[in-house]
């Protein structure tokens, strides 16, 4: 207990804390007498750091010190304001350090000091409503949840069906509600998980119940908080869900309970009100997760592994038809029309973690469906996703909870031009640099995240120099993209050559790196690559490294290194070649394989390549070019492209084409002499 004194209260203090807790003291006085006793309570974990292997000294200090509290007012059976006050006192110690309150409650004859107050005063509503909102706080604990007697659920359901106290009702139904939601998480846990499907009846049953208080009772509830928690805890269910978006009437009332105004004010209710509110909003939205194949091995393996240690285990059942993607588009869509943009717009406004990480998971469901996304841009959504995305902007790297939100704005993005997204201005753009370059580079992030991130990051690229000069300077960044070209998954090697391909056109670093550079044999590697990439199977990845091919090969050093790239192997002419020609074969290609007519876009990089290569003025060794372009076979390919064998082009092409063929005419007819 020496650590203890440093934080301890005298006795006269101490009681001055527990009797603030009051129904009667002000809501202001409540407040304050919740930061106070969250201070206390962290100031003792602090001093009293649990070792491992290890007792928790600071829950056994905290519990020393509160349960006299406790006890000392529950058990004055002569003063009912007594019980009241340890009522409520007891629950916001459930609230502020549920480890200690759930020690307390375990301590022989505690939850009889509660049914003995119901039995002394059968007729007193606030000992009633305290004793409601006190177990419902000890039933969202699994220890306290079998300390429950029947007596007090069968009282408890009895309440809730009453009509009379609708304060009253609304605590009893909460208290059911983490009890039949609790029951089903411990059976889940347990060996038998076939029980955690029985509480559905019950729930459906306190989820109406709940809905209609919202709708009729709304305004005459001083315990709106209960009903939404209760709410939030059924929203879980696939059946609640249903039931709950398909009440346009229920959304609406629901989301009046948040002031039409961007500024909220800041009270512990309000705020809880607010949280409860995008639970059940983010809830209805919540697609199912996508397993990767390995994860879904994983899960396999683990029932598998259950089966083996004699759990009793029935067929796997097919996943519920209420959580598909088709069912879920439409939940978000009926949570749209009843209002709930303008919930999110003035949640942003709102500083706490836990309303904004929640945000970033609703605008991430929201934005999954793309005929959303005009209607989250219209109501402010990307300047909301913003401000939940700077409250993480000290954390480097950015705290993984947040990138749902970098998720949804990168989504935002990549459909929508910039200038829709973030206004005419750079500065919100190059501000959303670093968050989304923080989803690509982040150790959470999964191959969905990294390649919206990349297409995101491209259209912000294509934008202005200013932002792809801001990408090429973020740490990490190129190096990371560079990196994904060669991924294995097709899309996520297209998003990133072509991030790539803007960045080598706007940035010019990235321009240097790929072949402005004198350094020719610093550039081999990269231009190496992206004729590797020109000559992919797919389409839009050959499109965008052909067109960084072509944008580099306007320098002079990057046309010494393919030159030296073709005396090395003999394929960096061909490789070009066949962008115009897909004829061109190499000596490992089957030629029964080959295409007969070329994409125009190819075809125009192709010519574009060529005719920076031969230009006379970069000075190439005359003898060698001239070998190494017979070898390829380019007199050929452009003499079919001007005779019209590879398809119609304009003059665009065909007027560089004719260029690049008297080049290479002149280049044997000198290299013959």
């Amino acid at each position: 207990m020496g650590k203890a004194q440093d934080v301890a209260f005298l006795p006269d203090e101490l009681s001055y804390l527990v009797e603030a807790f009051a129904p009667s003291q002000p809501e202001s006085s409540r407040s304050k007498a919740y930061l106070v006793l969250s201070a206390f309570c962290q100031g003792t974990r602090s001093q009293n750091p649990q070792e491992s292997g290890s007792n928790d000294s600071a829950t056994d200090i905290l519990e020393k010190v509160f349960q006299p509290l406790i006890i000392s007012r529950l058990s004055n059976h002569q003063a009912q304001d007594a019980i009241v006050v340890g009522l409520s006192f007891f629950s916001a110690l459930f609230h502020v350090d549920w480890q200690s309150a759930s020690h307390v409650f375990a301590q022989d004859g505690m939850v009889e000091y509660v049914t003995d107050a119901l039995d002394l005063f059968p007729l007193s509503a606030s000992v009633a409503l305290e004793v409601a909102r006190m177990i419902g706080q000890a039933s969202g604990h699994k220890a306290c949840r079998a300390l429950i007697p029947e007596e007090i659920i069968a009282w408890l359901g009895n309440k809730s069906r009453q009509a009379t106290d609708k304060n009253l009702r609304a605590a009893a139904a909460i208290a059911l509600v983490k009890l039949s939601r609790g029951a089903a998480t411990d059976a889940s846990e347990g060996t038998d998980a076939s029980q955690a499907a029985s509480p559905t009846s019950k729930d459906m049953e306190l989820a109406n119940l709940l809905k209609q208080m919202v709708i009729s009772d709304k305004d005459s509830l001083s315990s709106l908080n209960d009903v939404i928690e209760g709410l939030a805890y059924l929203s879980i269910e696939p059946d609640v869900k249903q039931t709950l978006a398909n009440d346009p009437k229920f959304l609406q009332q629901l989301f009046t309970l948040v002031p039409r105004r961007k500024l909220l004010p800041t009270s512990a209710s309000n705020s809880s009100l607010l949280f409860g509110i995008l639970l059940i909003i983010s809830n209805l939205c919540a697609y199912r997760p996508h397993l990767s194949q390995e994860d879904a091995q994983v899960a396999k393996l683990k029932r598998m592994a259950k089966a083996g240690n004699g759990s009793k285990t029935t067929a796997e059942e097919p996943p519920n038809a209420l959580e598909d993607d088709a069912a879920v588009r439409s939940r978000c869509r009926q949570v749209l029309a009843s209002g709930a943009l303008d919930v999110l717009s003035v949640a942003s406004g709102v500083e706490s973690q836990g309303i904004r990480l929640a945000l970033g998971k609703i605008y991430l469901s929201i934005v999954e469906d793309k005929d959303n996304r005009g209607k989250v841009l219209q109501s402010g959504g990307a300047r909301s996703l913003s401000r939940v995305i700077q409250s993480s902007s000290s954390s480097t790297p950015i705290d993984a909870p947040f990138l749902p939100a970098i998720q949804a704005l990168a989504k935002l993005t990549i459909t929508s031009s910039p200038l829709q997204v973030f206004g005419p201005t750079d500065g919100a753009m190059l501000d959303a640099i670093r968050p989304l370059s923080q989803l690509l580079l982040h150790s959470s992030s999964n191959l969905l995240q990294q390649f919206e991130a990349l297409m995101a990051l491209t259209n912000l690229a294509s934008q202005s120099t200013g932002c792809a000069d801001r990408m090429s300077s973020t740490p990490h960044l190129l190096y990371k993209v560079e990196l994904l070209m060669l991924e294995d998954h097709t899309l996520i090697r297209r998003a990133a050559t072509e991030l790539i391909c803007n960045l080598v056109g706007g940035a010019e670093t990235v321009f240097s790196r790929y072949g402005g550079s004198p350094d020719v044999h610093a550039t081999k590697s990269k231009l190496q690559v992206l004729l590797a990439m020109s000559d992919m199977d797919d389409l839009p990845t050959r499109l965008a490294a052909s067109g960084a091919l072509a944008i580099v090969t306007s320098a002079s050093t990057a046309c010494q290194a393919v030159f030296e790239l073709q005396l090395d192997h003999h394929r960096a002419f061909s490789n070009i070649a066949r962008l115009i020609d897909p004829s061109v074969t190499l000596e490992d290609d089957n030629p029964e394989d080959g295409e007969t007519v070329g994409d125009p876009g190819l075809v125009h990089r192709g010519v574009v390549c060529l005719r920076n290569i031969l230009n006379p003025q970069y000075a190439l060794p005359r003898v060698p070019l001239a070998e190494e372009v017979e070898k390829a076979g380019l007199v050929n390919v452009m003499a079919r492209l001007l005779k019209g064998e590879l398809g119609s082009f304009d003059t665009t092409v065909t007027t560089p084409a004719a260029e690049i063929l008297r080049r290479l005419i002149e280049l044997k007819t000198s290299a013959n002499n």
